[in-house]
């Protein structure tokens, strides 16, 4: 499936299948399959169908990705959406570990979220990580939209952390995926790129 970048992802309108590759493929299906069993009902997740010792499936969730609507010029509805969405995230204690707008899905009309993917770094921790991350990555991915991240964080209800926090938190996620691919391949193109995004992170200020 489109957007998926870690693992093999694969789907046919009615089940998702998700197989975990690299470090710690099998403590990283334990933790998604577990938070997506306990977030049923308490947040919009995909509902798990089945899970083996080395993939989740779950059922597939209509709606439309993020990443898409931002390249379709609706940055501004779907920023908002992901403040809304890490509100309620994170009034249940947890943060997610890789959130943004490539982790949700989203009704077109309404802009609301339908289904939060991607639990597998999930854990207790602080806002500031999956703050700091979206951020990233509208950053990276989506620098022409990234002067409307104001509209992110207008709409998560609670305290944003100054820039120097948030750009401290930004590169400390980036040399934990710099360790994560170093170890899965050392010397590989994907540790080469955590390098350079790592460089590239550390000369941002404040203002895209």
């Amino acid at each position: 499936m489109r957007h998926g970048y870690t693992n093999s992802t694969v789907g046919d309108g009615a089940l998702v299948v998700k197989c975990y590759q690299g470090p710690g493929a099998v403590a990283r299906l334990r933790t998604e399959s577990r938070f997506l069993r306990r977030l049923r009902g308490r947040l919009p997740v995909p509902a798990v169908h089945q899970v083996t010792s080395t993939s989740l499936t779950t059922r597939f969730v209509a709606g439309v990705h993020g990443q898409d609507l931002l390249d379709e010029g609706r940055a501004a509805e779907v920023l908002a959406g992901c403040g809304r969405t890490l509100s309620r995230i994170h009034r249940l204690g947890i943060v997610h570990g890789d959130f943004g707008p490539q982790n949700l899905l989203f009704d077109p009309e309404t802009f609301e979220t339908v289904a939060i993917l991607d639990w597998e770094w999930a854990h207790p921790g602080v806002p500031i990580e999956d703050l700091s991350w979206c951020e990233w990555i509208v950053r990276t991915h989506h620098p022409a939209q990234a002067s409307l991240l104001p509209c992110f964080f207008d709409a998560y209800e609670g305290t944003v952390p100054a820039w120097e926090q948030r750009h401290a938190a930004m590169l400390d996620r980036c040399r934990d995926l710099l360790d994560f691919t170093a170890r899965w391949e050392p010397g590989g193109e994907g540790e080469k790129l955590w390098r350079h995004r790592l460089e590239t992170t550390a000369t941002w200020t404040d203002a895209p």
